[in-house]
C-alpha cells in the first residue's frame, strides 16, 4: 500500500474509467483510499452504490505496472495533475455538487484566477454575438477578470481569444483528454492558452469528445466562476446546461438579449424570463457581482495620483475608498466643515476625480 500515493490512486481510478460520483462514493468508504488497492475483491462487490463494471475494472487493474504507466504518460505529454485531496485544488470546486475528483491540467493557475467569469454561447455566433462578447470579454479582462470557457467553436473560442489578444488570463475547460485536440480548428487558441492561462479536463488521457461529457464538464466551468454570462444560444443548448449548473451553484446568470425572431437568442430569453440578469453593460455585473465591484473600486484608487492633490483633496478623497460616502459623513469623518466638505467635492468632481450620486452622496468616479 505504501508504494503509492492516495493522490495517485485516484488518479488510477480516473484514468481506468472509474466514473467520478463512484470514485468520490469511495473515498467516503475507505478512510485511505489506497486499501483499494488490496482489500478482497468480495469487499468490494459489496460496496453499496458502485456498479459491478467499475468494481471490475478496479480488480483487473490493480498492478502496479499498470499504474506507473499511468504517470510516465503524463510526464510524456508534460501534464499536471490536481486531485480533492490536494492543498491546491480550487476553493470555488470543493463544494460544489459532484466535484471532480481529478483534474489534468496544461498551463499555470495564479492566485488572481480567482475572481473569474464564465463566457458561454452558440458553436455558430452572429456578427451580433461575436460583439458583445468581444465587448464585454475585453471589459472584463480590463477589471482583471480571468475568462473561464470550453474552448468550442463559436462565442468559447471569441472568449478566450478576446482575453488574449487584451493580455487577460483564460481558462478552458474541455470534454475531453488534453491529448485529444477538439475542436481541430481551435489547435492555435489551444496552444496559446496554455501560455497565458489553463486548459483543464476532468477526464483522462486518450478520452473522445463524446456528447455526454459536455453537459458533465460545463458543472466545472460555472464552478471556477463567480457568474456565467451566456450570450447567444438557441433554446436547446449546453450553454443553458451550464447556466442550470451556476444556479445549482449559488451564481448569479447573466444572459444578453438578443431578437426575438432569432434562434440563436431563444435561450437567453427565455433565461431572462426564468429570472436570469439581462446584461445589457457591464455595470450590471458590477451591481450584481460584489469582489468585481470591489475590483472596479481598487483600480480607480489605483489611478488617482495623489501628488496632484492639497492635504484637504487628500483627506476627502481617502473617505470615499471603500465606497460612497453622504457629504455629512465625510465632514465627520476629516472633522472639515461642511462648507469646506462641500467645496473641495466641487473642485474634485471638476477634476474628475469623484461624481455626485443621488442626495449628496458621492463616490470614486
Amino acid at each position: 500500500m505504501g508504494k503509492f500515493s492516495e493522490r495517485e490512486v485516484l488518479i488510477w481510478l480516473n484514468t481506468i474509467y472509474v466514473n467520478n460520483s463512484s470514485i468520490l462514493k469511495l473515498l467516503d468508504y475507505f478512510p485511505d483510499i489506497r486499501e483499494i488497492l488490496e482489500v478482497d475483491s468480495k469487499l468490494l462487490f459489496k460496496l453499496p452504490g458502485i456498479k459491478r463494471e467499475y468494481i471490475e475494472k478496479i480488480i483487473n487493474n490493480r498492478k502496479p505496472y499498470s499504474i506507473e504507466k499511468i504517470f510516465e504518460r503524463l510526464g510524456e505529454w508534460k501534464i499536471s495533475t490536481i486531485t480533492c485531496l490536494d492543498e491546491e485544488y480550487p476553493d470555488s470546486l470543493k463544494y460544489i455538487y459532484d466535484r471532480p475528483a481529478v483534474l489534468y491540467y496544461r498551463g499555470e493557475f495564479l492566485e488572481e484566477d480567482v475572481l473569474s467569469i464564465a463566457i458561454v454561447g452558440a458553436r455558430k455566433s452572429t456578427a451580433y454575438g461575436k460583439w458583445v462578447c468581444e465587448k464585454f470579454a475585453k471589459e472584463l479582462v480590463n477589471l482583471g477578470v480571468t475568462i473561464v470557457s470550453g474552448l468550442a467553436l463559436g462565442i468559447d473560442a471569441i472568449a478566450h481569444r478576446t482575453a488574449l489578444e487584451n493580455g487577460g488570463r483564460t481558462i478552458a475547460v474541455l470534454g475531453n483528454g488534453l491529448d485529444v485536440r477538439y475542436p481541430r480548428r481551435n489547435l492555435g487558441l489551444y496552444d496559446d492558452i496554455v501560455k497565458q492561462g489553463v486548459v483543464l479536463t476532468e477526464f483522462p488521457l486518450g478520452s473522445q469528445p463524446l456528447s455526454y461529457n459536455f453537459p458533465q464538464r460545463n458543472r466545472i466551468i460555472s464552478g471556477l466562476s463567480q457568474a456565467v454570462i451566456v450570450i447567444e444560444a438557441k433554446e436547446k443548448s449546453g450553454s443553458l446546461i451550464t447556466a442550470h449548473h451556476a444556479v445549482e451553484q449559488g451564481k448569479d446568470v447573466f444572459a444578453v438579449p438578443g431578437n426575438i425572431n432569432s434562434i440563436y437568442s431563444s435561450g437567453t430569453n427565455k433565461l431572462i424570463k426564468d429570472g436570469a440578469f439581462p446584461l445589457l453593460e457591464i455595470d450590471d455585473l458590477l451591481d450584481e457581482v460584489v469582489t468585481l465591484k470591489d475590483r472596479l473600486l481598487k483600480i480607480k484608487r489605483d489611478k488617482i495620483d495623489y501628488s496632484e492633490l492639497s492635504e484637504t483633496e487628500k483627506k476627502i478623497v481617502d473617505t470615499l475608498k471603500d465606497g460612497p460616502v453622504h457629504s455629512d459623513l465625510i465632514a465627520h469623518r476629516t472633522g472639515l466643515d461642511i462648507a469646506t466638505v462641500h467645496s473641495v467635492l466641487t473642485i474634485l468632481e471638476l477634476k474628475g476625480i469623484i461624481k455626485e450620486l443621488t442626495g449628496r452622496t458621492y463616490s470614486i468616479s
